[in-house]
């Protein structure tokens, strides 16, 4: 029998598995936290054993933390499957299932900057819509002030930007 802090990362590697798309921080902690199965400090303290033993991968895009399983998550959930209960895992599921149901309308705007080798910096601004990449751009920018800035505004400014452009090529 498991023990709950096991437990708590195989339901977290089992989110993880069985979603379509990465998962962020704060989507495995509604699941977790409004079900009561832990609290806040428990469960980060269990993402961060999963990440450090490298059965799932965090990816930071914009302020927020997206997870990945990893093959060799997926490997040790195999194993432990078992330990994790046919009621939790309708509850997963069910849960995964709605969140599926606002993806597709959901639109995520990456932009991250940073310094090129010639000492400048560029953002990397992107539109993904149902894991499709819409644009990908790659803007020179004069400062790292202007860095920041262009990457906090392209979420607001993106889909403006993006329909011109397309007005414009088309």
């Amino acid at each position: 029998m498991a023990t709950p802090f096991t437990t708590y990362k195989l339901i977290v590697l089992y989110m993880l598995q069985n979603s379509e798309n990465a998962l962020t921080n704060s989507q495995i902690s509604e699941f977790i936290l409004d079900r009561e199965y832990t609290n806040y400090f428990h469960l980060q303290q269990a993402i961060s054993e999963l990440e450090e033993t490298d059965l799932l991968k965090k990816q930071t895009v914009s302020n927020a933390s997206y997870y990945h399983i990893t093959e060799e998550g997926r490997k040790t959930l195999s194993y432990f499957e078992n330990e994790i209960s046919s009621d939790i895992r309708r509850e997963v599921h069910d849960y995964l299932k709605n969140l599926g149901m606002q993806v597709p309308k959901r639109i995520l705007t990456p932009a991250d900057y940073y310094e090129t080798p010639q000492g400048g910096f560029c953002v990397r601004c992107q539109l993904i819509e149902k894991n499709t990449t819409l644009l990908d751009l790659t803007i020179s920018a004069p400062g790292k002030e202007a860095a920041r800035s262009i990457s906090r505004n392209w979420a607001k400014k993106s889909q403006d930007i993006y329909a011109l452009m397309m007005e414009e090529l088309l």
